[in-house]
């Protein structure tokens, strides 16, 4: 049987409304109090001994964190809490007793273990007990009344939680969303509830750092009481990445002071650089490094898992992009690109000069404008002889260019998608001409004819007040704008097919480079380290808890079992998405149809906020 919500804190208050006695399957004599005992499984089979760990007076709850076994002296148990609440800054106390009653029940041992409460005063003082080889255990939690009160000692009913210490200790809580049926308030006292656990077994780390092998005066039992887990190429890796990370911040904090010479701040070149992807994705890369290699620690989980996701993203970029390297220079591969790039530049140059013969005829049995129609014809087959011309001029270092390409691989794959889509922009540069050529003309014949339309209703565009206002026109006015609307008019169908077919041409480069953009901002956004600890440790991202019922009789304790829900694949991408580098904005269906439309310029690299032509 078990208690499975979404949210932890849904959980959490599921949980106390049937502990109060307002579920059945809770047996509680007395349900104004019941108090909740955090055991850790890993002390169920410690032996005897003092219970240490925190009281958690809002919540009614004490979350035990080890036992304390026999011989000790009450004064350096009393001190050596004293110095674990200084350094983690957790109130840690002695909250009672732990009897694993190994033989025998024996009634000096449980006489003895009654009387430390005089010693180590702390109200409630929970005694736990448990038979050897059997499922029985006692519990209770006694609370004294004051010396002036001839009241005898009040019990408290006790439930006791089982929880897996580690896991716990390794795991991240994160906040829970409000459900639509949840109140607010009711989801924060749920979230005060298991935080305070998560977060007292997480401060306590000091706690664990002793082990049975230890020779102090105090003996200890939790998760690492049989050895501490370490590891030697890890604490050499941590002793050596203090000076490498120094050494490195060191050479990035140099190449960031020469980017920002003042020779490379000369027009045009700053304008070049905020136009190809190269740079932007070298910047971002510049920025990773330096938050890498930066010597200071992280302030908290979230700076350390970003930190995590970036190493092994820009690792995982290195490695494909070195694996994409080794294929380049394997079998001549470099020099057969070369070879194939000039014929495919002539082949789309070909393809291009057909697509104007067929636009100066009739296309699709269309009658166009003869004289503007062979224009306009002309016009761009001269653009396209002289990129031919270029193409060819150039062919004797493609080679070398190309393997210049293919040896920035090194940089990471990214590094080589952003110059692809960089050399996609420049071989088609003749494309991104004739739709700019055309969107003007086009866009110069649509506002012509809005003027003139307003002209024939007898309005006009104010400029100084931006908007339409009234005017009266005279006679010769009315006769030269009927004339130049009719030109436009009947000009516009030819216009307008050769802006749809450079348009549609334009719309097919921008694809490319967007589906280029994509992959590269996938392997810079995605959080692989937190799926990697989402798929092999699914504890360690915690999205709540579930609690299953181990013992529930009449007359006996209940008995819990609590364990983690992790996050969902879909939240830990969306917790942990590094941010995205590229200033590439898609625009909306909406904006886009009109811009089409209109003739406006579509700029892929534009941001939002700057202004449009």
């Amino acid at each position: 049987m078990s208690l499975a919500c979404p949210t932890w804190a849904v959980a959490w208050n599921e949980f106390t409304q049937r502990v109060k006695g307002k579920c059945s399957f809770c047996f509680v004599s007395d349900p104004g109090m019941v108090l909740k005992a955090f055991f850790p499984t890993c002390c169920a089979a410690a032996d005897s001994g003092l219970l240490v760990g925190r009281w958690v007076p809002e919540q009614s709850s004490a979350v035990v964190l080890a036992v304390v076994h026999f011989p000790f002296i009450p004064i350096q148990v009393k001190e050596f809490l004293a110095q674990v609440q200084q350094t983690s800054q957790v109130g840690v106390a002695v909250l009672g007793t732990w009897c694993h009653r190994q033989q025998e029940p024996e009634d000096n041992l449980g006489h003895f273990l009654e009387g430390l409460g005089a010693i180590f005063s702390h109200e409630p003082w929970l005694q736990l007990c448990r038979e050897k080889g059997s499922t029985f255990w006692s519990c209770k939690a006694t609370r004294w009344p004051g010396s002036t009160s001839p009241r005898a000692p009040s019990e408290d009913q006790v439930m006791i939680i089982f929880y897996d210490q580690r896991k716990v200790l390794l795991s991240q809580l994160h906040p829970p969303a409000v459900l639509p049926n949840q109140q607010a308030g009711d989801a924060a006292d749920g979230a005060m509830g298991l935080a305070a656990v998560f977060h007292t077994v997480a401060r306590s780390e000091v706690l664990f750092r002793s082990d049975r092998f230890d020779e102090g005066p105090v003996r200890l039992s939790h998760w690492q009481s049989d050895g501490v887990e370490a590891s030697i190429l890890v604490e050499l890796a941590k002793w050596a990445s203090g000076p490498i990370c120094l050494l490195l911040a060191s050479l990035l904090s140099l190449v960031s002071a020469a980017s920002t010479c003042r020779v490379f701040r000369l027009w045009p070149l700053p304008f070049i650089w905020s136009k190809l992807s190269t740079c932007e994705q070298l910047r971002y890369r510049l920025e990773q490094l330096t938050l890498i290699f930066s010597p200071q620690k992280s302030e908290n989980p979230s700076q350390q898992m970003r930190k995590a996701n970036m190493c092994v993203s820009v690792l995982l970029d290195v490695a494909l992009g070195l694996t994409l390297l080794s294929w380049l220079h394997g079998k001549g591969r470099i020099e057969q690109l070369a070879d194939a790039l000039v014929p495919v530049a002539d082949r789309v140059a070909e393809g291009l000069q057909h697509l104007l013969h067929w636009l100066m005829g009739a296309p699709a049995g269309l009658k166009m404008n003869r004289a503007l129609d062979q224009v306009l014809g002309h016009f761009f087959l001269y653009h396209i002889h002289l990129w031919i011309s270029y193409i060819h001029l150039m062919s004797p270092f493609i080679e070398r260019i190309v393997w210049h390409v293919g040896l920035s691989a090194c940089l990471g794959l990214t590094v080589s998608l952003s110059i692809l889509s960089d050399i996609i922009a420049l071989l088609t540069f003749h494309i991104y001409c004739f739709y700019v050529y055309g969107a003007r003309l086009y866009c110069l014949k649509i506002c012509g004819l809005s003027s003139l339309w307003r002209l024939f209703r007898g309005k006009k565009w104010n400029v100084l007040r931006q908007r339409v206002d009234s005017c009266s026109y005279d006679l010769d006015q009315l006769f030269i704008g009927t004339l130049l609307f009719t030109m436009l008019v009947f000009l516009l169908p030819t216009t307008a097919l050769y802006y749809l077919v450079f348009t549609l041409l334009r719309l097919l480069v921008i694809a490319v480079q967007g589906l280029i953009h994509l992959l590269v901002d996938l392997i810079n956004s995605l959080p692989l380290y937190a799926l990697g600890l989402r798929l092999c440790r699914p504890y360690r991202l915690a999205a709540g808890v579930k609690f299953r019922v181990l013992e529930h009789k009449a007359g006996r304790p209940l008995r819990l079992l609590m364990q983690i829900n992790p996050l969902s694949y879909g939240r830990v991408v969306h917790t942990y998405r590094l941010t995205r580098y590229g200033c590439h904005p898609t625009h909306t269906w909406g904006s886009l149809c009109r811009k089409l439309f209109f003739g406006e310029l579509i700029y892929p690299w534009r941001q939002r906020e700057d202004k449009q032509d």
